[in-house]
């Protein structure tokens, strides 16, 4: 059956798009601040799953990183068995699993299982790059991004139990297998390449805008007109992930961002290490080019007091027309991330 939306409920508490509403969703990294746990994350997490549930979030995902000493959230299927259990509708997925680090089967294996666990709540999402470093990837990449449409097909095969006759796994069950549905497929990117997958295999697509955000509208350009209507979707459908920090004072929304951005900079230049507190990120010695940088990447932060913060999800959706934002708060503190996605909430009137 073609469906119009992917697993988007009648009930939708987001933002508005002029006479509809656009759903509001979480990405999480587990992210690990300076002088904290991975313990202590992954805790914060899994209270803001419960937390996002409660206050009309559609869906939470996490996504796989490996080597980064500010994400705990290393291994998506186990991560999210824990916060399923912790928690009763909200739908949790995978932003995404890097599909070159795993062989398909297991990939199927795992979130069949899921799917089995917590029928009707389970995303899977997909991503080509390998989540890490180029010496980590050589670790742990067991094929090659090149043959990610491949391997995305045999996924597929795996999940439906779909391989034609005389394919060399036409024989192989990915087990367990339900034969009434399966986790929905995402395709994830930063650039062109999955857009133009995405759409012609008729799948959903999610963009990167908040490390990306040049590509953001050639991407979904090239997605929109590349899409072909297939079993999962009937039209395209794009969500975009997106940094935003909501805090009491702009003030305040500011010196968080900027423990993202320091955090950014340290892992663009290869030293990558948890949040920074504020203060680090105020006294920070900055070169002149690692300015340029922060800024750069603080102009695609929507951060502000909660009513700004609306007002520029709002503007970036209508400069998108995404049908779906996914925000991202990667700054310093578990109590600072928890009270943005609720100021968030309740600025778009999403909580009871």
């Amino acid at each position: 059956m073609l469906q119009v939306v992917p697993e988007v409920s009648d009930e939708i508490r987001g933002i508005a798009r002029g006479d509809a509403r656009v759903p509001l969703s979480v990405l999480d990294l587990a992210t690990v601040s300076a002088g904290e746990s991975a313990t202590e994350a992954l805790a914060t997490t899994t209270e803001l799953a419960r937390k996002a549930e409660e206050w009309g979030y559609h869906r939470l995902w996490v996504a796989e990183h490996h080597g980064m000493p500010n994400v705990a959230s290393s291994s998506p299927p186990v991560l999210l068995a824990h916060l399923a259990a912790s928690t009763t509708s909200i739908r949790l997925g995978s932003g995404g699993v890097m599909l070159p680090n795993h062989a398909p089967l297991v990939v199927a294996e795992q979130f069949g299982l899921l799917h089995a666990l917590h029928p009707g709540r389970v995303d899977l999402g997909l991503g080509r790059a390998p989540g890490t470093d180029e010496a980590t990837a050589a670790a742990l990449r067991r094929g090659d991004a090149d043959r990610f449409p491949q391997e995305v097909a045999e996924l597929t095969g795996f999940l439906d139990g779909s391989f034609e006759p005389g394919h060399r796994y036409e024989r192989i069950r990915a087990v367990p297998r339900d034969p009434g549905g399966r986790p929905p497929i995402w395709l994830l990117g930063s650039s062109g390449f999955s857009a133009r997958l995405a759409g012609l295999l008729g799948l959903p697509f999610a963009f990167a805008h908040h490390f990306s955000a040049a590509n953001t509208e050639p991407a979904l350009d090239l997605y929109r007109k590349s899409f072909r209507p297939s079993a999962a979707l009937d039209r395209p459908y794009a969500m975009i992930g997106v940094s935003a920090v909501a805090a009491d004072t702009g003030r305040d929304a500011y010196r968080l961002a900027r423990t993202g951005g320091l955090s950014m900079l340290r892992l663009r230049r290869g030293t990558p290490a948890p949040v920074p507190t504020p203060e680090e990120a105020e006294n920070h010695p900055y070169t002149a080019v690692e300015e340029e940088f922060l800024d750069a990447w603080l102009s695609n932060v929507v951060y502000g007091e909660p009513d700004a913060v609306r007002a520029g999800l709002a503007a970036l959706l209508d400069r998108t027309a995404a049908d779906e934002l996914m925000i991202t708060t990667g700054v310093y503190g578990g109590a600072h991330r928890i009270r943005s996605f609720r100021l968030i909430a309740e600025a778009h009137k999403m909580t009871d």
